[in-house]
């Protein structure tokens, strides 16, 4: 890429990011071109749709979630480590109004590079709290990022119950747990799959070398 072409990418980045917080993700782009000092032609050479805008906002602010992922994994408890990463991805959500919505309405041909990294992040801390026996093993890192984001959508449009969001999240993590069978032993983890193995030993490995 071209200097003057990189510095035009940096500028509607930048200008995304801050008008996304600001206005919310609906911000028309041509407001945010205006404001990097191109025309709305150069944003779409750069960025061919809103999703397209969105992902490589988003992109790079996940970078700060995926390290929160890798720092958990050390945790004592595995569930409560889950509980916390999603409510840090709760909190990265809020911060830019829609992003939840976005998220959770778009198709996984949306917003895939967003996507992929929260799930790989998440993914490894749920396979560790299904392995203690501690989670419901037939769930999904994608669905739990859903629900989360849902939380998130409810939390906006009632804000003036400060309180709803911690205690929509408290009922999810009490409704992933493990429930004991009537002899006591609690229902243990399904066997983990070759993908979710690696994920997780691969999150793991790149934490201790930290």
């Amino acid at each position: 890429m071209r200097a003057d072409a990189q510095r035009n990418y940096d500028r509607l980045l930048e200008e995304a990011k801050q008008a996304f917080i600001v206005h919310g993700t609906e911000v028309p782009l041509e407001d945010i071109a205006r404001h990097a000092g191109v025309g709305v032609g150069t944003l779409y050479r750069h960025f061919p749709d809103r999703y397209a805008l969105m992902n490589a906002v988003f992109e790079q602010e996940v970078e700060q979630i995926t390290e929160e992922a890798l720092r958990l994994l050390n945790a004592e408890d595995p569930t409560q480590a889950l509980a916390s990463w999603l409510r840090a991805v709760a909190l990265h959500s809020a911060m830019y109004r829609g992003l939840s919505a976005a998220i959770m309405e778009a198709s996984d041909q949306r917003m895939p590079a967003c996507k992929t990294r929260l799930r790989d992040a998440g993914g490894s801390l749920l396979w560790r709290a299904q392995q203690a026996g501690e989670v419901k093993p037939d769930l999904a890192i994608a669905d739990l990022l859903k629900l989360t984001s849902a939380l998130v959508v409810a939390a906006e449009k009632n804000q003036e119950d400060r309180g709803l969001f911690g205690r929509l999240m408290a009922l999810v993590i009490d409704g992933i747990r493990t429930r004991p069978d009537a002899d006591g032993t609690p229902h243990g983890p399904g066997p983990a799959t070759s993908a979710e193995h690696g994920t997780a030993q691969a999150a793991a490995k790149s934490a201790g070398a930290r």
